[in-house]
Parts: structure tokens; sequence; C-alpha cells
């Protein structure tokens, strides 16, 4: 399954697609568990699975992809962050991808990974996502996938400069481009905007993140430098601290009213990261659907 594919020839139907990670503890695997069953019944196109550059995260990466692709047969999408991997390293990376029956990869530079004592940088690892698209489009013939940022990546000088990196991107072989998340959809709208002026022409899809809890929000909306909206925190705060249900509610129904919106636009699809956990992302489908959105 190439992803370009079901972008360029939905038409009017939006893909979907879910993004998972590898779990950290038997716990965490169980529930993952749960959320596979529970997203698998919805209607969607494909998984993705992130990376983790370190080797036991690595393994449980691919062992992720296995399970979702080869136990389940759901699509499957994989990963890979070039940061600390030089290029046999990453050809290593790519050829078990390929044994596993992946056709499209999603590129990032990525963090180096925490609590991996063991892990080293490779002294010529990768320095961008774009040098990563250019060494899998020679060498390969996967689908590629970039990310892009509607409100600029937090390392770049300028949301404009961040575009001119996202046009090289698709220039060295990315097909499309899975957008960060954000609150307020005009910074989307804008961002498609302006990548087409700048020859962006690859479909560009948004990303949701339904807010789970305010902490994870805080961290998430810091650590990729996405706005939190005053009305939005007006609201979070009108929540009782202790209210947990009452926060997961609010983060359904704000990421379902972005969702209607977007899909009335026309976007080409919605991607979801689930955080591996799956009654937000079902409840809001489930709504779209029932609506005759989906």
């Amino acid at each position: 399954m190439k992803v370009a594919d079901l972008y360029n020839q939905a038409g009017d139907k939006p893909v979907i697609s879910f993004e998972f990670s590898r779990a950290k503890t038997g716990k965490a695997a169980e529930n993952l568990e749960k959320t596979l069953d529970l997203l698998a019944e919805t209607k969607h196109d494909y998984m993705s699975v992130t990376f983790g550059a370190g080797g036991s995260t690595r393994d449980g990466s691919y062992e992720l992809i296995d399970k979702i692709k080869n136990d389940r047969g759901l699509n499957v999408v994989g990963y890979i962050a070039g940061v600390g991997l030089g290029p046999d390293d990453m050809a290593g990376v790519l050829d078990k991808f390929k044994s596993q029956g992946l056709e499209t990869v999603f590129v990032i530079q990525g963090d180096e990974p925490q609590g991996e004592a063991g892990f080293t940088s490779h002294p010529d690892a990768f320095s961008h996502a774009s040098d990563i698209l250019k060494f899998i489009k020679e060498r390969y013939d996967f689908c590629q996938g970039a990310a892009g940022y509607p409100e600029g990546h937090i390392h770049a000088e300028s949301l404009d400069k961040d575009i001119e990196y996202a046009k090289l991107k698709q220039d060295n072989g990315a097909q499309y481009l899975m957008a960060q998340f954000f609150y307020d959809n005009q910074y989307y709208y804008d961002y498609v905007e302006r990548c087409r002026a700048a020859g962006i022409t690859i479909p560009i899809i948004p990303g949701i993140m339904p807010i789970y809890t305010v902490k994870l929000l805080e961290i998430l909306a810091g650590v990729c430098g996405s706005t939190i909206p005053e009305d939005v925190r007006k609201k979070l705060d009108s929540i009782p601290a202790d209210d947990k249900a009452g926060v997961v509610q609010f983060g359904i129904a704000l990421a379902t009213q972005q969702c209607r919106d977007l899909l009335k636009h026309g976007v080409p699809g919605l991607h979801f990261y689930t955080m591996n956990r799956g009654k937000s992302v079902h409840a809001i489908i489930t709504t779209l659907q029932s609506e005759g959105l989906l």
C-alpha cells in the first residue's frame, strides 16, 4: 500500500489514519491491544507506527508493525527517524521494513531517545529529514511521507524558511506532508495556501491531537510548538481539576468540531495522534460517520 495513492485517488472520500507507538510496559501493551481492537473496527485506511532510534525501542517498533500488519491484516506505514543513524544503519532499517512488506515510510529527523543508556549517535548521521528522503529515493522504491509544521518547526528561524524546507522535502522525494497538530484550523488553511504559493503540490494532511489530559496537552504543545488558543485554555480552566472525564469529553467535542470544519473544506484526510488511546478517537470517528461526513 502506497499512501500517496490513497490521497491522490480518494476523490471526495477523506483518508483516515491513526498513529501508534510501541508499548513500554506490560500494562501499556495490554491497553494498546484494547486500543487496536477498538480502532480496527472503525472507518480507517491505515495505521502508522512511530520509530524508536535506540536498539530496544527500534525492535519494539518492528514488533508493533508486525502485529498490526501481519497479525491483524491492516495497512501500516512505518516511521523512520534519522537521529543517530549512519547510512548503513538507515539501510538496515529500510531493508527490515521491506522484509515486513511495507511500501510506505514516514521520514522525520527525530529526537535522541531518552533512557537508552547505550545509545550513541553515528558520526555520519543524517542532519535533516530532507537528506534522509533523498537517500531513500535514490536506493528504494518506498512511497515517502514527511512532516509539515503549520506554525513552523520550533527550531526554524521563520515559517517562510520552514516552508522552504518543506519544498526541499518534496523535491527530495516526499509524496505527502503530514501536518503537526493544531487547535485553530486557520493555522492549517494558511499553511496550505503558503505551501501552494511556494510550489508544494503534494497532499497536506491535517494532524489531529484530541486533548486527553491537561498535563499531556501542555507537554505536547510545548514540545511541538502548537498554540493553545485562549478560548480553549478558558474552557479547560472552567473544568474542575479532578474531572478527568470532563477534560476528555471537552477534547472529543473540540476535535470533532475541528474535523467537521476541515472536512467541509475538502481536506484529503485526517490523521489522528492517538497516544495509544482509543476511546476519544473512536468517539470522534463514529460521530462524524453518523453525520455523514465520513
